[in-house]
């Protein structure tokens, strides 16, 4: 597992246990803590007032010396040396990675293990992106079944995926566009232009509706390997197995 090169970004904190590092990611910002040195803390605490006390009984200086010499309450401390800071850098080092193009520190939600690269820089950006789509999708359509909104999700799902089929769209980062659009506005990779769909009546296209916006004929679409005559899989045959229509 490679592990990056630099130290995140970072702060020192102190919730009254003793300092600790807050560590963020270069795209999310989200923030991820390492532990304060309770035991640590608590000794130095201890041998603080030990010989702030002892100090503090010598005649006429004695304050002074304590003072300087007891140092800083570890309580409320926010510094490390270099050598604690390290230490809480390795304690949540597993959770970031370099980017190998962009060389951004970044968390595993941000990182793409496949490639190496931050999700942003991957080429397998818009792969990434349809299956976070399809993640959020499921979890939506979970809390849409709880709540007995199944049939106006199903609903909207199959309305966002005919408008999908009606744009352009980059085979790179996803990035949809209208029909002729011939480069992408965000990278400018060529687009991938919508497939036909025309109307076996009139000709007129279609967009994947049911039913034809020119001439009314209602459109019959049979799914990709299954013989539109008796409904037999086809896999790949040039006649149906079943019927012997021609397909």
């Amino acid at each position: 597992m490679p592990t990056p090169t630099r130290m995140a970004r970072y702060d020192i904190r102190n919730d009254g246990a003793g300092p600790y590092g807050v560590f963020y990611c270069d795209k999310c910002g989200r923030e991820y803590r390492s532990q304060p040195d309770i035991a640590g803390t608590i000794a130095t605490d201890v041998g603080r007032q030990a010989m702030g006390g002892v100090l503090r009984n010598v005649p006429i200086f004695g304050r002074a010396v304590a003072d300087s010499v007891a140092g800083q309450d570890p309580r409320y401390s926010v510094t490390l040396t270099p050598q604690q800071l390290d230490g809480a850098w390795k304690q949540v080092q597993q959770y970031f990675r370099e980017c190998s193009t962009c060389h951004q520190i970044v968390c595993l939600s941000d990182f793409d293990e496949q490639s190496g690269m931050c999700k942003e820089d991957s080429p397998r950006r818009a792969e990434i992106a349809q299956a976070e789509a399809e993640q959020v999708a499921g979890t939506m359509k979970g809390i849409a079944g709880v709540l007995g909104l199944s049939g106006a999700f199903s609903r909207a799902s199959e309305a966002a995926k005919t408008a999908s089929t009606m744009t352009a769209r980059c085979p790179k980062d996803g990035t949809l566009a209208p029909p002729g659009t011939k480069f992408c506005p965000q990278c400018g990779s060529p687009m991938i232009q919508p497939e036909a769909d025309p109307c076996p009546q009139c000709g007129a296209e279609t967009h994947g509706a049911k039913f034809c916006p020119q001439c009314g004929t209602k459109i019959e679409r049979v799914a990709a390997g299954v013989c539109p005559n008796c409904g037999a899989e086809t896999k790949g045959a040039k006649f149906c197995p079943e019927c012997g229509t021609k397909l």
